[in-house]
């Protein structure tokens, strides 16, 4: 087991590395109900990206036909590439000096939410980014082609599904523990991820792509 969940650690890092999610549990543990819509955030992206996970890794736990799951090495080209395209792309669209991007409508009315809408927002910035699909799939399909049992799959699969979540599960847990001081540790937080939403995502995104080309690339030597 300890081959598939050191596989998928990088990947799940990555998805855990999410500005947007982070910014969404922080404006909603400042509005009433806040616990219970940040938990229902934090379930409804786990779904997300436990259904992608699970897909993956059961289609691509069947025996290669040739004995050897090179498959998953000619899906991490694929995705690696497309990883670092996304890249290019983000640090292309990047706010230019003295202008801001205005946030999305959701992170405006976010307050306002019901814990049923906090899930099904949390579904939708795991399945709508492109980078956590991405790396969900890669994460999987490294746990499906390690040599572990069925149920060491699992557990890896579920582990990287509670990595991939610490962007919401983080803010809850200084919400709880952090008293008096939390609200303002959580601002910081959140000021400094608007701050740098894109040289992360783009640092996540390329540093990524290039490990996943890389191991695609030794996987096929």
């Amino acid at each position: 087991m300890g081959e598939a969940v050191g596989a998928m650690l990088a990947s799940a890092a990555g998805i855990a590395i999410g500005p947007r999610p982070l910014i969404a549990a922080i404006l909603m543990l400042a509005a009433p109900r806040g616990r219970a819509n940040a938990l229902a955030l934090t379930a409804g992206r786990a779904a997300a990206l436990g259904a992608i996970a699970a897909v993956v890794v059961t289609a691509g736990s069947r025996p290669a036909p040739g004995g050897e799951p090179t498959w998953s090495s000619w899906l991490k080209l694929a995705l690696g590439t497309l990883l670092v395209l996304l890249a290019l792309g983000q640090w292309r669209d990047r706010p230019r000096e003295g202008h801001v991007n205005a946030p999305p409508g959701w992170m405006r009315s976010v307050r306002r939410f019901t814990a049923g809408r906090s899930a099904r927002l949390g579904a939708a910035l795991a399945a709508a980014s492109p980078k956590d699909v991405v790396l969900a799939v890669g994460g999987a399909a490294s746990v499906a082609a390690s040599p572990t049992s069925g149920a060491g799959k699992a557990v890896a699969g579920t582990l990287m599904v509670l990595i991939a979540s610490l962007c919401t599960l983080l803010p809850l847990a200084v919400h709880l523990l952090g008293r008096d001081g939390s609200a303002r540790t959580l601002g910081e937080w959140k000021a400094w991820m608007s701050a740098h939403h894109t040289a992360i995502t783009t640092t996540v995104l390329a540093v990524l792509g290039t490990t996943y080309l890389g191991d695609a690339l030794t996987g096929l030597a």
